[in-house]
Protein backbone atom coordinates (compact mmCIF):
# COMPACT_ATOMS: atom_id res chain seq x y z
CA UNK A 1 0.00 0.00 0.00
CA UNK A 2 3.05 1.96 -0.06
CA UNK A 3 4.47 4.28 -2.41
CA UNK A 4 6.73 2.18 -4.78
CA UNK A 5 10.08 3.92 -5.10
CA UNK A 6 11.19 4.46 -9.06
CA UNK A 7 14.21 2.95 -10.02
CA UNK A 8 15.65 6.88 -10.09
CA UNK A 9 14.24 7.67 -7.52
CA UNK A 10 11.19 8.91 -8.13
CA UNK A 11 8.26 7.82 -6.21
CA UNK A 12 5.90 5.52 -7.69
CA UNK A 13 1.97 5.76 -7.93
CA UNK A 14 0.31 3.11 -5.78
CA UNK A 15 -2.26 0.75 -7.54
CA UNK A 16 -5.20 3.00 -6.31
CA UNK A 17 -3.89 6.15 -7.53
CA UNK A 18 -2.31 4.64 -10.81
CA UNK A 19 -6.17 3.36 -10.95
CA UNK A 20 -7.58 6.81 -10.31
CA UNK A 21 -5.71 8.13 -12.94
CA UNK A 22 -6.05 5.65 -15.59
CA UNK A 23 -9.48 6.18 -14.61
CA UNK A 24 -9.97 10.05 -14.95
CA UNK A 25 -7.81 9.60 -18.45
CA UNK A 26 -10.43 6.65 -19.74
CA UNK A 27 -12.82 8.81 -18.56
CA UNK A 28 -11.77 11.91 -20.02
CA UNK A 29 -11.06 10.25 -23.19
CA UNK A 30 -14.71 8.87 -22.95
CA UNK A 31 -16.29 12.08 -23.05
CA UNK A 32 -14.47 13.44 -25.50
CA UNK A 33 -15.25 10.37 -27.27
CA UNK A 34 -18.89 10.89 -26.46
CA UNK A 35 -18.58 14.45 -27.09
CA UNK A 36 -16.92 13.51 -30.69
CA UNK A 37 -19.42 10.73 -30.86
CA UNK A 38 -22.26 13.01 -30.38
CA UNK A 39 -20.88 15.73 -32.67
CA UNK A 40 -20.61 13.00 -35.58
CA UNK A 41 -23.37 11.58 -35.11
CA UNK A 42 -25.00 15.14 -35.25
CA UNK A 43 -23.43 15.90 -37.86
CA UNK A 44 -24.86 12.20 -39.62
CA UNK A 45 -28.06 13.08 -38.38
CA UNK A 46 -28.12 16.51 -40.03
CA UNK A 47 -26.87 15.07 -43.54
CA UNK A 48 -29.25 12.24 -43.16
CA UNK A 49 -32.09 15.04 -42.82
CA UNK A 50 -30.65 16.89 -45.19
CA UNK A 51 -30.69 13.81 -47.66
CA UNK A 52 -33.95 12.45 -46.83
CA UNK A 53 -36.01 16.00 -47.08
CA UNK A 54 -33.91 16.24 -50.60
CA UNK A 55 -34.78 12.53 -51.47
CA UNK A 56 -38.43 13.28 -50.27
CA UNK A 57 -38.90 16.83 -52.40
CA UNK A 58 -37.14 14.72 -55.21
CA UNK A 59 -39.43 11.86 -54.63
CA UNK A 60 -42.58 14.10 -54.35
CA UNK A 61 -41.78 15.79 -57.52
CA UNK A 62 -41.03 12.43 -59.26
CA UNK A 63 -44.43 11.26 -57.73
CA UNK A 64 -45.85 14.43 -58.71
CA UNK A 65 -44.89 14.71 -62.30
CA UNK A 66 -45.62 11.10 -62.51
CA UNK A 67 -49.24 11.50 -61.25
CA UNK A 68 -49.87 14.96 -63.87
CA UNK A 69 -48.67 12.87 -66.42
CA UNK A 70 -50.83 9.23 -65.11
CA UNK A 71 -53.35 12.30 -65.14
CA UNK A 72 -53.15 13.62 -68.42
CA UNK A 73 -52.91 10.32 -69.92
CA UNK A 74 -55.91 9.00 -67.86
CA UNK A 75 -58.19 12.10 -69.17
CA UNK A 76 -57.05 12.10 -72.55
CA UNK A 77 -58.02 7.76 -72.61
CA UNK A 78 -61.18 8.70 -70.73
CA UNK A 79 -62.22 11.97 -73.80
CA UNK A 80 -60.99 9.18 -76.70
CA UNK A 81 -62.90 6.07 -75.21
CA UNK A 82 -65.64 8.20 -73.76
CA UNK A 83 -66.65 9.57 -77.54
CA UNK A 84 -66.47 6.27 -78.78
CA UNK A 85 -68.59 4.91 -76.23
CA UNK A 86 -71.25 8.46 -76.31
CA UNK A 87 -71.13 7.10 -80.44
CA UNK A 88 -71.63 3.60 -79.43
CA UNK A 89 -74.51 3.93 -76.99
CA UNK A 90 -76.24 6.34 -79.22
CA UNK A 91 -76.12 3.92 -82.04
CA UNK A 92 -77.16 1.08 -79.59
CA UNK A 93 -80.54 3.19 -78.82
CA UNK A 94 -81.08 4.29 -82.26
CA UNK A 95 -80.75 0.63 -82.72
CA UNK A 96 -82.76 -0.82 -79.55
CA UNK A 97 -85.76 1.84 -80.53
CA UNK A 98 -85.91 0.60 -84.21
CA UNK A 99 -85.90 -3.22 -83.17
CA UNK A 100 -88.73 -1.85 -80.62
CA UNK A 101 -90.85 -0.27 -83.57
CA UNK A 102 -90.02 -3.50 -85.92
CA UNK A 103 -91.16 -6.01 -82.87
CA UNK A 104 -94.44 -3.90 -82.28
CA UNK A 105 -95.20 -4.10 -86.44
CA UNK A 106 -94.42 -7.30 -86.17
CA UNK A 107 -96.67 -7.79 -83.06
CA UNK A 108 -99.12 -6.00 -84.81
CA UNK A 109 -98.70 -8.26 -88.14
CA UNK A 110 -99.30 -11.18 -85.79
CA UNK A 111 -102.55 -10.38 -84.12
CA UNK A 112 -103.83 -9.25 -87.45
CA UNK A 113 -102.62 -12.67 -89.11
CA UNK A 114 -103.78 -14.64 -85.80
CA UNK A 115 -107.44 -12.90 -86.49
CA UNK A 116 -107.81 -13.93 -90.25
CA UNK A 117 -106.86 -17.16 -89.11
CA UNK A 118 -109.39 -17.49 -86.52
CA UNK A 119 -111.77 -16.35 -89.02
CA UNK A 120 -110.44 -18.39 -91.82
CA UNK A 121 -110.50 -20.87 -89.27
CA UNK A 122 -114.33 -20.48 -88.10
CA UNK A 123 -115.26 -20.02 -91.94
CA UNK A 124 -114.12 -23.16 -92.04
CA UNK A 125 -115.75 -24.74 -89.65
CA UNK A 126 -118.95 -23.27 -90.08
CA UNK A 127 -118.48 -24.88 -94.19
CA UNK A 128 -117.37 -28.08 -92.73
CA UNK A 129 -120.73 -28.01 -90.26
CA UNK A 130 -122.78 -27.19 -93.55
CA UNK A 131 -120.99 -30.16 -95.21
CA UNK A 132 -122.00 -32.47 -92.69
CA UNK A 133 -125.45 -31.62 -92.14
CA UNK A 134 -125.89 -31.69 -96.10
CA UNK A 135 -123.66 -35.35 -96.24
CA UNK A 136 -126.61 -36.60 -93.58
CA UNK A 137 -129.49 -34.91 -95.31
CA UNK A 138 -128.24 -36.88 -98.39
CA UNK A 139 -127.82 -40.12 -96.57
CA UNK A 140 -131.51 -39.30 -94.72
CA UNK A 141 -132.66 -38.19 -98.26
CA UNK A 142 -130.89 -42.01 -99.60
CA UNK A 143 -132.25 -43.89 -97.13
CA UNK A 144 -136.01 -42.29 -97.07
CA UNK A 145 -136.11 -43.08 -101.13
CA UNK A 146 -134.48 -46.43 -100.58
CA UNK A 147 -137.43 -47.05 -98.19
CA UNK A 148 -140.04 -45.51 -100.61
CA UNK A 149 -138.53 -47.37 -103.61
CA UNK A 150 -138.49 -50.57 -101.76
CA UNK A 151 -142.62 -49.91 -100.90
CA UNK A 152 -143.13 -49.19 -104.56
CA UNK A 153 -141.35 -51.79 -105.74
CA UNK A 154 -143.18 -53.70 -103.16
CA UNK A 155 -146.74 -52.27 -104.30
CA UNK A 156 -145.77 -53.28 -107.85
CA UNK A 157 -145.06 -56.53 -106.71
CA UNK A 158 -147.93 -56.66 -105.01
CA UNK A 159 -150.20 -55.41 -107.98
CA UNK A 160 -148.21 -56.99 -110.28
CA UNK A 161 -148.98 -59.85 -108.46
CA UNK A 162 -152.94 -59.42 -108.41
CA UNK A 163 -152.77 -58.83 -112.11
CA UNK A 164 -150.94 -62.19 -112.59
CA UNK A 165 -153.63 -63.86 -110.22
CA UNK A 166 -156.04 -61.95 -112.00
CA UNK A 167 -154.95 -62.94 -115.48
CA UNK A 168 -154.46 -66.78 -114.46
CA UNK A 169 -157.91 -66.24 -113.34
CA UNK A 170 -159.10 -65.19 -116.49
CA UNK A 171 -156.84 -67.25 -118.85
CA UNK A 172 -158.27 -70.19 -116.47
CA UNK A 173 -161.75 -69.39 -116.61
CA UNK A 174 -161.35 -68.72 -120.74
CA UNK A 175 -159.76 -72.03 -120.80
CA UNK A 176 -162.48 -73.27 -118.98
CA UNK A 177 -164.69 -71.89 -120.99
CA UNK A 178 -163.18 -72.96 -124.41
CA UNK A 179 -163.08 -76.38 -122.65
CA UNK A 180 -167.01 -76.01 -121.93
CA UNK A 181 -167.14 -75.04 -125.52
CA UNK A 182 -165.51 -77.85 -126.70
CA UNK A 183 -167.04 -80.43 -124.44
CA UNK A 184 -170.81 -78.93 -125.41
CA UNK A 185 -169.88 -78.92 -128.98
CA UNK A 186 -168.33 -82.48 -128.42
CA UNK A 187 -171.67 -83.59 -126.89
CA UNK A 188 -173.72 -81.57 -129.46
CA UNK A 189 -172.14 -82.81 -132.10
CA UNK A 190 -172.36 -86.27 -130.50
CA UNK A 191 -175.76 -85.97 -129.97
CA UNK A 192 -176.86 -84.19 -132.84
Amino acid sequence: NNPVTHERGRKRPSAETLEEDVGNEVQKMLQELEVDIKQALLAKRKMFEMNAKASVKTTNEKIEHVWKIQQEERQNLHLKYSQQFLTLLWEWDTDMRKTQEQEEKLAGMFREQRKILQQARVVQNQRLQKIKNLYEQFLKSMQDLEKEHEHLLADEQNEVREEMTKLQNKIMMEAQRQELAIVQKSLHSLLF
